[in-house]
């Protein structure tokens, strides 16, 4: 499928939550099951309506729901497209009866006209060959029939209509359905507009669910701060906090080199301190081997206890002079 399915590829992120929130707002008007059927329309065309229509229907068949899509917009459907099936038969062969690429009647048999797609539990009629008189099909008996039919084999029918500024198509389906959706391009769809398109589908009796606004701008830090899951594999940065943060990696560098620098500048007394040390190392050695060399002793066994504390007391002589040196040092 293509990337467009975003409730699909990406579960989690951000705008796969803003479909789930959708979803959660049409199942909340619906409390008492009797929405079967929902139209998404819009003004004009590159509003998004195919992409709404396409993820709100996948969020529902996650949820468990048996999903139908039809693709009422025979003019220039594309929800085949999006989900990579046949093209047709699709909506506009079921409704005239007829294969268009050959002038052969067919069959009037549903799973001759259902797809499945990719996703568990959701299907599709794709639109079908273009006809000359799609308006006409969507207000003949036809198209009331199969509704029912579908209802009966679904749980909910999301049919993706066309822009109703041009056509009078999704007008005329929202007589039909139980609800409608319109989706708005922000700083693309004209609030004229949109009030006209409001005013002609309750002037036919339907029923509007709410209205959609697409295409707004999210800046990276709001668009990863939307959806408290996050992403565990992406990092947005805004650029000035980027700069921010190379240039204290550049000032914690020059403060390394500066310490580098003092200590470079040291080594000489560090030397001194060595050279002290080793000497008074050596010094104490020559103690220690001057002391060994007193109290060397060629037969143990003649050492009388006098002699013995004699050598004790030249030893403990000998300490107290070295620590006297030591403190005088």
């Amino acid at each position: 499928m293509k990337k467009e399915v975003i409730a699909h590829r990406d579960p989690k992120s951000p705008v796969s939550e803003f479909f789930r929130t959708l979803r959660t707002n049409i199942q909340f008007m619906n409390t008492n099951n009797k929405l079967k059927t929902l139209l998404v329309t819009s003004t004009l065309p590159n509003e998004g309506k195919s992409w709404i229509t396409a993820n709100l229907a996948v969020t529902f068949a996650q949820a468990g729901k048996r999903v139908v899509i039809v693709d009422a917009d025979m003019r220039k459907g594309r929800q085949y497209a999006i989900f990579e099936v046949s093209p047709r038969p699709g909506l506009s062969n079921y409704l005239s009866g007829i294969d268009m690429n050959n002038g052969n009647e067919i069959s009037d048999d549903l799973s001759n006209y259902i797809q499945d797609t990719q996703i568990p539990n959701l299907y599709i009629i794709p639109a079908g060959n273009i006809p000359p008189n799609p308006s006409e099909l969507l207000i003949s008996t036809k198209m009331v029939s199969l509704l029912d039919r579908l209802k009966e084999l679904c749980d909910l029918i999301i049919i993706d209509g066309t822009p109703s500024e041009l056509v009078t198509d999704s007008i005329i389906l929202s007589r039909i359905v139980d609800s409608t959706v319109i989706v708005t391009a922000h700083k693309q769809t004209k609030k004229d507009d949109l009030q006209k398109i409001v005013t002609n589908i309750q002037n036919v009796g339907g029923k509007i669910a709410g209205i959609v606004l697409n295409k707004v701008p999210v800046s990276a830090k709001k668009y990863e701060q939307s959806y408290y899951y996050g992403s565990t594999s992406t990092s947005y940065m805004n650029p000035k906090r980027r700069n921010t943060r190379v240039s204290n990696i550049v000032r914690q560098d020059r403060m390394n080199n500066v310490r580098r620098e003092n200590r470079q500048d040291i080594p000489q007394s560090n030397k001194q301190h060595q050279n002290i040390r080793e000497k008074n190392n050596v010094g104490n050695e020559n103690k220690s081997n001057a002391m060994q060399r007193k109290i060397n002793i060629e037969n143990k066994d003649d050492i009388s206890l006098e002699k013995t504390t004699d050598i004790l007391n030249q030893i403990n002589e000998y300490l107290d002079k070295e620590k006297k040196n030591l403190n005088n040092n």
